[in-house]
């Protein structure tokens, strides 16, 4: 399919005599990416509120597209950009799908008209501008769908957003795995059982389809209306690369510009594996919180002109692409671990107490029987 960069447009739009319209609304011209077309909609006295300026990207000629139930899925960013580069520039994000019923989408308040004055306007002109994203995939698995330049700037604001995202689950499964393990009698059961579970049977038991993964994925962190996800389902497909790139390499030398870690899980053709033995894995990611970020500070806010950054400094973006990384396989390491335990490994542990605990009924009832005969 076609690439990020061809799915991606800039559009710019500079409103002269600001001051003077009285028109309710304007339109801009229309502009083309992804192979659909938009125009940004503006109400300068605001769109059903008072003293704000409210900004919309809309889907032109939606009226005359094919009947039935089409839609854009797109993340966009508007921005009323600012003649001081300190104050950067007035801007919102969005992720949004495009529908006859939605075919517009923004902000009725995006920024106060009081705010307009204050270097907004320069010879009373307006400058609007719009990066637009068009998103084609199935998200039946983590993907990448953000241009490299946009990326890049939406990466500097919510990297810290996505680790939220990554760290309270994480935290959460660490915590209810945990549990298990602070519970010593179920946990001296449960290594009892599998210490006996034969060498085939954990090993199907340790691997499930990277199918069966990826959608459970997905729907986990996936969400149309959360401008974070594509980061976030960014984040994800760098951490599988990470483990697929150290799987192949872990019988040689990593390459140049690649951390090596111990795995917790290895991607294997068509399945995610464990990379050791449950116990000592459970054992390991619960003494094993996310490292934290706090110290990791960089630049986040945008350029005046949505430009790629370098200007901060390519340590800045490494980093960046570092933390992305890292947040990225140790949520799906947790994941699969996870996944894996409560789905397969607990489940077979289950079955084999309940068996038990049936064959202790058994002996026990015959037990009974015979002694009551004895007794006869």
């Amino acid at each position: 399919g076609p690439k990020p960069s061809d799915l991606y447009g800039k559009f710019t739009w500079k409103i002269e005599n600001f001051s003077e319209i009285s028109k309710r609304e304007l339109r801009s011209n229309v502009f083309e990416v992804g192979g659909y077309k938009w125009y940004i909609l503006v109400y300068p006295q605001g769109c059903d509120v008072c003293n704000h300026l409210s900004l919309f990207l809309c889907v032109a000629d939606y009226d005359k597209l094919l009947p039935g139930r089409w839609s854009h899925f797109a993340q966009f960013t508007i921005a009323v950009v600012n003649k001081d580069p300190k104050k950067s520039k007035y801007s919102a994000d969005t992720l949004h799908r495009f529908c006859k019923k939605e075919h517009d989408w923004g902000w009725k308040k995006f920024m106060e008209l009081s705010k307009v004055a204050d270097g907004f306007t320069v010879g009373d002109t307006l400058v609007i501008k719009a990066q637009v994203q068009v998103i084609r995939e199935n998200p039946l698995q983590p993907f990448r769908c953000l241009d490299c330049q946009y990326r890049r700037e939406l990466v500097r604001v919510y990297i810290t957003n996505v680790e939220g995202i990554c760290r309270r689950f994480v935290e959460e499964k660490r915590e209810k795995l945990g549990k298990v393990i602070e519970d010593t009698l179920c946990w001296s059961s449960f290594r009892a059982f599998w210490s006996a579970v034969e060498d085939n049977a954990r090993r199907r038991l340790a691997r499930e389809k990277t199918d069966i993964i990826f959608k459970a994925v997905v729907k986990r962190f996936f969400n149309e209306k959360e401008v974070t996800s594509t980061l976030v389902m960014d984040a994800l497909y760098s951490g599988c690369k990470a483990l697929d790139r150290q799987k192949k390499n872990k019988n040689h030398k990593l390459d140049a510009g690649y951390d090596s870690f111990t795995p917790v899980v290895w991607m294997e053709k068509d399945f995610f594996v464990l990379a050791g033995d449950i116990l000592s894995l459970l054992e390991r990611v619960v003494l094993e919180p996310l490292p934290s970020y706090k110290d990791d500070k960089g630049p986040q806010n945008r350029t005046k002109d949505g430009a790629s950054g370098d200007e901060f400094g390519k340590e800045f973006v490494e980093r960046d692409e570092r933390r992305l990384t890292e947040l990225g396989r140790r949520t799906v390491e947790m994941f699969v671990l996870a996944h894996l335990f409560s789905n397969r490994i607990e489940v077979a542990y289950r079955e084999a107490v309940a068996l038990k605990r049936q064959e202790e009924l058994i002996r026990e009832e015959e037990a009974a029987g015979q002694a009551e005969n004895e007794l006869k």
